[in-house]
């Protein structure tokens, strides 16, 4: 599935060092539409992923200075406050992606305690396809890698697509490798930190879910060998308030 199914591990790094200190790895449905609820029962289907997804390079709107995202997994609810200002690039591919519903389904597939929890692998191996060389130009990192701040996940330089991340501890160092933040979790942190963690690291450097096959066979495969794990059931823009209210 090409380069953003690769592991970036810091270069400073010795291949002692726990999965913990491993760099994030980088590289959905009509709106109103949702994954069904419970963790991955056996045999569940989606509804229909927003054809657009298929033509990533037609989805190119500019993002709002400020924005605002609900995400409700199975686990409860938390909201991100984006800044364009932090990350241009990366907030304006951001909105695109939850504009047209790309996270509904998708699973937290590798979630560390103290380290992050990282999403953004689309049900859908056709949609997983259309958007695996459809890369972003970094953005200079402005924002530090503390808890609650949610970055982009990359295999080095300019190969940011879809996936992200939301750091669970100060992860500072992270920011040399040129980690941008692009928003941060404003509420239900308690429920980021319930996510699912027990299949810990992804294959090959653990025994959690290998992306690659993520990305070629989808919630198939999750709900097969890794039911556990929690979802996305919808993530959608937060309406703005007209002025004056």
């Amino acid at each position: 599935m090409g380069h953003y199914f690769k592991i970036l591990v810091l270069a400073t790094l010795t291949v002692a060092v726990s999965a913990a200190a491993q760099a994030p790895g980088s590289s959905k449905p009509p709106a109103g539409t949702q994954a069904p609820a419970g963790k991955m029962p056996p045999g569940a289907r989606l509804a229909r992923f927003d054809p657009s997804l298929l033509q990533p390079g037609s989805l190119r709107a500019k993002a709002p200075e400020v924005y605002e995202v609900k995400v409700v997994t199975t686990v409860g609810d938390f909201g991100l406050k984006i800044t364009r200002a932090w990350a241009p690039n990366g907030a304006d591919r951001f909105y695109n992606l939850i504009l047209h519903h790309f996270y509904d389904g998708a699973a937290f597939f590798r979630v560390l305690p103290g380290f992050m929890a990282q999403f953004g692998l689309n049900p859908y191996p056709e949609v997983s396809r259309a958007w695996d060389k459809a890369i972003i130009k970094d953005d200079p990192v402005v924002q530090s890698n503390h808890r609650g701040f949610i970055t982009y996940a990359m295999a080095g330089p300019n190969t940011r697509t879809t996936q992200v991340f939301i750091n669970y501890g100060n992860n500072e160092r992270l920011d040399k490798d040129g980690f941008a933040p692009f928003g941060v979790v404003t509420g239900g942190m308690e429920v980021v930190d319930k996510l699912y963690s027990g299949y810990g690291e992804g294959a090959p450097g653990g025994r959690g879910p290998d992306q690659g096959l993520i990305g070629n066979q989808g919630r198939e495969y999750l709900e097969k060998m890794f039911p556990k794990l929690d979802t996305i059931k919808s993530a959608s823009l937060v309406p703005t308030q007209p002025a004056g209210r």
